[in-house]
């Protein structure tokens, strides 16, 4: 589908498909060439598109000031737009506030969550995934601050609108990984052991039983790694980059 002479559609199959090649290089001089061109032709929806990928990219890749002056632009693009109340802006919110609690910033991301939140719940079906990423993104954020009851809410809610979905499964894995570690924060190492098992048992269930294993189930997988090397579990650890690895080298 256009808009203009820019094709949305064109745009984010070649971005997933340097994705799924775990080729980020080529990720970004994709987007910037696309940036480029939606300032040149005044889209400002195709912008506002563009700079909400950038800011997941940069944050991959580390790059902390690029991510902060891609959430300044976009936000001044939504009020330039005037779509402050759309669901569209919602997801801009969503994507500055996960910007900002990347770089330790929880107290700027949760007013942006919170805004996210208050548009997604009012608009969206209950069970829609943007829900449930929202929820997880929100809880990190929480935790941070302290106030563990409230991530923890989220953190369930998270759980149910992902398991019913479609390939949800691999977020749950995530949000099972987000609660071992809110469960520590809150209560400390000792004392929350039996609890982290048990959710990093069930992650590990989810990515063993995942029969879709392309290049997001790859990212997933690194995503998940750490954490279990974190706790210990340094075998699966391995296991799950190698697998990464390989899903990477066949795309």
């Amino acid at each position: 589908m256009a808009n203009g002479c820019i094709s949305t559609e064109r745009i984010l199959n070649k971005l997933d498909e340097y994705l799924n090649k775990n080729d980020y290089d080529s990720a970004l001089k994709h987007l910037l060439y696309w940036l480029s061109e939606a300032q040149l032709s005044g889209l400002g929806n195709i912008e506002l598109l563009v700079r909400n990928e950038l800011m997941g990219l940069y944050r991959k890749l580390g790059k902390e000031q690029e991510a902060l002056q891609c959430v300044t632009a976009a936000l001044e693009k939504t009020e330039e737009m005037q779509i402050q109340k759309q669901v569209g802006a919602a997801t801009t919110f969503l994507n500055c506030a996960t910007v900002y609690k990347a770089f330790n910033m929880p107290q700027k991301a949760l007013p942006l969550f919170e805004k996210a939140k208050e548009i997604y719940e009012s608009e969206l079906e209950p069970f829609d995934s943007r829900l449930g990423g929202l929820y997880n993104n929100m809880a990190l954020a929480l935790v941070d601050l302290e106030r563990y009851k409230e991530a923890s809410e989220l953190y369930d809610k998270a759980v149910s609108v992902m398991s019913s979905i479609e390939y949800g499964m691999l977020e749950v894995a995530i949000t099972y990984l987000n609660m071992a570690s809110a469960k520590e924060a809150e209560i400390g190492l000792l004392d929350a052991e039996e609890t982290i098992s048990r959710y990093l048992k069930k992650a590990e269930q989810i990515l063993e039983n995942f029969d879709k294993r392309d290049g997001y189930y790859a990212f997933v997988c690194e995503k998940c790694a750490s954490v279990f090397g974190y706790y210990g579990y340094f075998n699966y650890e391995k296991q799950l980059i190698e697998r990464a690895k390989r899903i990477y080298e066949g795309a």
